[in-house]
């Protein structure tokens, strides 16, 4: 049975949760030769994440990323992200939920806020029936607004995915149409509400799809220490038999930059 993968990212991307890859864009001269600007920036989250659907749980988290900017072509900014995240639990020494999810993404600005992308997912989850999900994605977006406060953009592009499963169905590989909106708006001098919805489609049938939605609040507490209340949802509409269409984690997380 085919399922989709989210590109991504999404959520990533999809997830790539608190990875913004096109807030930063350096202004370069178009006459003169630019040296290689280097921008690295990483972050780790620690906390708990309490799921429905396949699992009931509440679970530990932790989390970790990095965006690193430097000079492509023509002089634009080339934006690298990774993002990799663990959630497990155990109950009497039982282990009930057990996740893994990796992301990589580069970002090539083109001009007027558009960009090219390429990325590449990875997720196990035996409780969701997946071994392993893999997706290979490319595709051009546009930051469509942006003022001091907001920013939205949208990316539209496809991916090869290939599918391995914990359960007796078969492995699966299939090409996907995919779309990401993103929405950060800055509330005030401390928080920052966010908005991450993605979505992908079997190109040979377009009745099996997966939608992904990330909506959180991200709160400034210290210099470089910040906490986060998140809410995610995964829809897929085919799912292997005896497993759930949705899940949902409510993360509480506590995070560092450096």
């Amino acid at each position: 049975m085919k399922k989709i993968v989210l590109s991504s990212l999404a959520l990533v991307s999809l997830a790539m949760a608190d990875v913004k890859l096109s807030d930063v864009e350096a202004k370069y001269s178009n006459t003169s030769k630019v040296e290689a600007a280097k921008d690295f920036k990483q972050h780790i989250d620690l906390g708990f994440a309490n799921t429905t659907g396949n699992t009931d749980t509440l679970n530990f988290n932790v989390a970790y990323n990095f965006t690193y900017t430097t000079v492509g072509i023509n002089d634009k900014d080339l934006n690298i992200a990774f993002d990799t995240s663990m959630y497990i639990s155990e109950n009497d020494d039982v282990r009930d939920n057990e996740e893994y999810k990796a992301w990589l993404r580069f970002e090539q600005m083109i001009s007027d806020g558009w960009f090219g992308y390429f990325s590449a997912r990875w997720l196990r989850n035996e409780f969701r029936n997946y071994d392993s999900k893999t997706g290979l994605g490319v595709g051009a977006g546009k930051e469509i607004y942006k003022d001091d406060t907001q920013s939205l953009k949208i990316t539209l592009g496809v991916s090869y995915n290939f599918e391995k499963y914990t359960d007796n169905t078969p492995d699966d590989d299939f090409g996907a149409l995919t779309q990401y909106m993103e929405y950060n708006n800055q509330l005030n001098k401390i928080s920052n509400l966010y908005i991450k919805c993605g979505a992908m489609e079997d190109f040979e049938d377009f009745s099996d799809y997966e939608l992904g939605l990330i909506a959180g609040v991200k709160f400034a507490i210290a210099e470089s220490l910040n906490l986060s209340i998140e809410e995610e949802v995964d829809y897929v509409s085919e799912p292997a038999a005896g497993f759930d269409k949705t899940d949902t984690k409510t993360l509480i997380k506590l995070g560092y930059d450096f």
